[in-house]
């Protein structure tokens, strides 16, 4: 059974700056609806037409100071396995407050989010570079994400005012992100230590830009466009086979481990017969606010991590056939890194969610044997007939 919750589009946001949202929003609504309402702004994802249900309860990154969208909320309305609709908050039913904040598909069903909006800032920069011939050697690919690697946990420069996410895909190697300061601050800090020794950029765009126009080109890779999606009858969907790898921010990446990473994309990737993509996030670093939070807050288990990729591979064509060659290789992709680096335990995101694991391979990679614990004691109190089961539900 698939319960939708298209109608529940309702946005508010009270004198104290939370904003009460309905569970059928999207992205791009909800930053719209609270910031014509307010000038107020939240942590989230860069893709409008994401729902908030998922998102907002298994993370949900932004670039905006490195934040989950999970750690703005405050409340849930929510109906439990045995019918009872409560509000769970950290008072008010702390534990399912804690459960629905990571694995709320096993838990019960949302109606409403309680979320704790910021002010949106005046102005921020908006940041993108690309870079050309990178897929003729692996080890300049190497060298430049390993001095990323040291830009993001070198505190003298970045802190919690600037995010960034790296994309490739055979053709495309760009950086892009945001950074809450002024344009002279990025122009003479920021970037000459972001491109010191690496390939000069062919394309570059830097603009001090308002919050709304700097989620729109977050969208968009650069241009403006609205944020504003259907409130019903939404159709936009793709055919796709998705993996994610979570690096902790303890072992950072190796030259070896991306060597071989970069080579597999050399020998598979570049001109590859199916399009696919991966997208690198800078999760933990200097300042981030990711890694801040008390890792017993909520049932999201990377705290501790520094890079999460994901890895996409898609028809292009909804409604065609599904490529036999899409889940082999984006598997191997997946692979490249933990394969050469054996020594780091990596672990997974689970709104990238992946068919391919099994019920125990799901709960060890998203969630750690400790939450995981936590998660299935909870489970028998509050749903002991997995009334909310998927094939990779808690309990499953």
């Amino acid at each position: 059974m698939v319960i939708d919750l298209e109608n529940f589009q309702d946005i508010s946001v009270d004198e104290n700056g939370v904003a009460t949202v309905g569970a059928g929003v999207r992205l791009g609504n909800l930053a719209l609806g609270i910031y014509d309402q307010s000038q107020r702004a939240l942590p989230h994802g860069t893709c409008p037409g994401v729902g908030i249900g998922g998102h907002f309860t298994h993370g949900g990154y932004g670039y905006d100071s490195r934040g989950l969208a999970l750690d703005t909320v405050i409340a849930l309305d929510v109906v439990l396995a045995n019918g009872t609709f409560i509000q769970a908050t950290s008072t008010a039913y702390p534990d399912v407050y804690y459960a629905l904040r990571g694995a709320a598909e096993s838990f019960g069903i949302v109606t409403h989010f309680y979320l704790q909006t910021q002010p949106a800032p005046s102005s921020l920069v908006y940041w993108h570079y690309g870079f050309p011939n990178m897929y003729a050697s692996s080890e300049t690919m190497t060298n430049t994400i390993l001095h990323w690697q040291d830009f993001a946990l070198n505190s003298t420069v970045v802190d919690q005012d600037i995010g960034f996410g790296v994309h490739i895909d055979g053709s495309d190697f760009s950086i892009s992100g945001i950074y809450f300061g002024s344009l002279d601050t990025f122009n003479n800090v920021i970037t000459p230590e972001l491109l010191r020794s690496i390939p000069a950029p062919n394309f570059e765009q830097v603009q001090e830009v308002d919050w709304i126009t700097a989620l729109e080109y977050q969208a968009t890779g650069g241009s403006a466009t609205s944020l504003s999606e259907p409130l019903t009858d939404y159709d936009a969907h793709d055919d796709f086979f998705a993996k994610s790898l979570v690096s902790p921010e303890s072992d950072p990446l190796t030259s070896d481990a991306l060597t071989s990473y970069f080579n597999y994309i050399i020998t598979n990737g570049v001109g590859a017969p199916n399009p696919w993509f991966s997208i690198i996030n800078l999760y933990g670093g200097a300042g981030s606010q990711i890694n801040a939070q008390d890792p017993s807050s909520s049932a999201y288990a990377d705290r501790s991590s520094l890079w999460v990729f994901q890895h996409y591979g898609f028809t292009g064509n909804t409604g065609s056939a599904f490529p036999s060659a899409i889940e082999p290789f984006v598997t191997g992709l997946n692979d490249a890194i933990p394969n050469a680096q054996s020594q780091t335990t990596f672990t997974a995101y689970l709104n990238y969610v992946d068919p391919s694991y099994s019920a125990a391979e799901a709960h060890k990679l998203y969630y750690g044997d400790a939450v995981y614990a936590r998660l299935l004691a909870l489970k028998q109190v509050y749903d002991p007939e997995l009334v909310f089961w998927n094939p990779q539900a808690i309990g499953a």
